[in-house]
């Protein structure tokens, strides 16, 4: 059974996604924030990190970044509830953002489940492929 860090803020849908992913056969370990995450991260292996990049106090981009000294190998999803188009002024891509943190794969939320473990088969796959 593969372990699955999830870290966000946002507790509705940290639970919803944790009851999603242990209905997928995953063992989710659940943080609130991002040094929580590095806490579990540091306190046992994890097979990957879902990471919510907008929160308070350590953001989704550093905690990436940290996950990714921690193990250097291990698949990270990083989603977002911020999209950002449309009519405000232009904005810098969170997805490019999350790749040069370290991230394998990103996700918008809301999403559907279908996209979640779409994400996480595009991390996973990203980190079996040999490196050039």
């Amino acid at each position: 059974m593969q372990r699955v860090l999830l870290v966000d803020d946002d507790k509705t849908v940290g639970e919803a996604t944790k009851i999603l992913l242990e209905a997928e056969g995953f063992d989710v370990v659940l943080a609130e924030d991002g040094r929580a995450g590095l806490r579990a991260m540091a306190a046992g292996h994890c097979d990957l990190a879902i990471v919510d990049l907008f929160m308070p106090g350590m953001d989704g981009l550093e905690t990436t970044s940290r996950l990714r000294r921690l193990d250097p190998v291990l698949p990270i999803v990083a989603m977002s509830g911020f999209m950002f188009h449309g009519e405000c002024p232009p904005m810098p891509q969170f997805s490019t953002m999350a790749h040069e943190a370290g991230a394998h794969a990103t996700l918008y939320k809301p999403f559907r489940p279908h996209e979640l473990l779409q994400a996480i088969r595009m991390a996973t796959a990203s980190r079996d492929r040999p490196s050039a």
